[in-house]
């Protein structure tokens, strides 16, 4: 393994999210991307022999955010310096976590995915919630584009993975706001694509045995960092809130 690749000038870390066999994850911040908090994806840090399949997923992703541009819902691309993904910290919770049941917030996940679709952009992990937030204000927001595809036409195959896309949005609404799905709502979730189909007979026990028996990873993996650094975060804010620029004031007397 190597220690990893050299990061921007007056890269602090604040704290490890997630290390595994094809990059370490770090929360931190930089004088030279704004000093706010940022996400970085150290590639370098990838064992060798898995190092070409990391390099694809960090291009795969830079890709996809790069076309999706500066948005407040999605991980804003800031800089990809010497192979290393550095993007903007989204404050939400994972959606398993905060499990929204509130119809409006489905309506706007709807809409998030229209935004990127018309991007020729396909998501394809959207089954796992951990890939979706529910935003300080209740509207949803997406991260982890690495196997996200991007298209230069709407083939037959960018429409099957942009249905995919949708029909995994439906089936977590179907669990957490069943009472809100439509008729139509119902029929795309019972009805998979013949790739989803073969996906499941003959690749998903395969891929599911590499993942979490080889790689071990999981579905819900580095949602609970974020839990926990939202928490962290809004105990501060809560903090800051109280003390006031002046030290603590006594509570209002109702």
């Amino acid at each position: 393994m190597r220690n990893g690749s050299r990061p921007i000038p007056g890269w602090t870390v604040e704290k490890l999210l997630k290390a595994d066999l094809f990059s370490k994850i770090e929360l931190g911040r930089t004088p030279e991307l704004g000093d706010r908090p940022i996400v970085r994806r150290d590639i370098g840090h990838c064992r060798w022999w898995v190092r070409p399949l990391a390099l694809w997923l960090g291009r795969n992703e830079g890709k996809a955010l790069k076309r999706l541009g500066m948005v407040d819902w999605a991980p804003a691309l800031l800089s990809d310096s010497g192979g290393d993904l550095y993007r903007a910290w989204i404050d939400g919770l994972p959606m398993w976590d905060a499990q929204p049941r509130d119809p409006a917030y489905y309506a706007q996940a709807f809409r998030l995915l229209r935004k990127i679709h018309r991007l020729n952009i396909a998501h394809n992990d959207l089954a796992k919630e951990p890939n979706w937030l529910v935003r300080p204000d209740g509207s949803p927001g997406l991260i982890d584009f690495q196997i996200a595809s991007t298209h230069g036409k709407r083939g037959w195959w960018f429409r099957t993975l942009a249905r995919e896309d949708l029909r995994h949005l439906l089936k977590h609404k179907r669990k957490y706001c069943p009472e809100a799905m439509t008729a139509r709502e119902w029929a795309i979730v019972k009805s998979p694509s013949p790739a989803s189909r073969l996906w499941r007979k003959y690749y998903k026990g395969p891929y599911l045995f590499i993942t979490r028996k080889i790689f071990h990873w999981s579905d819900r993996e580095g949602a609970h960092d974020r839990s926990f650094v939202e928490a962290e975060a809004r105990g501060k804010a809560a903090r800051r809130q109280f003390d006031g620029p002046t030290g603590p004031s006594p509570p209002n007397e109702h």
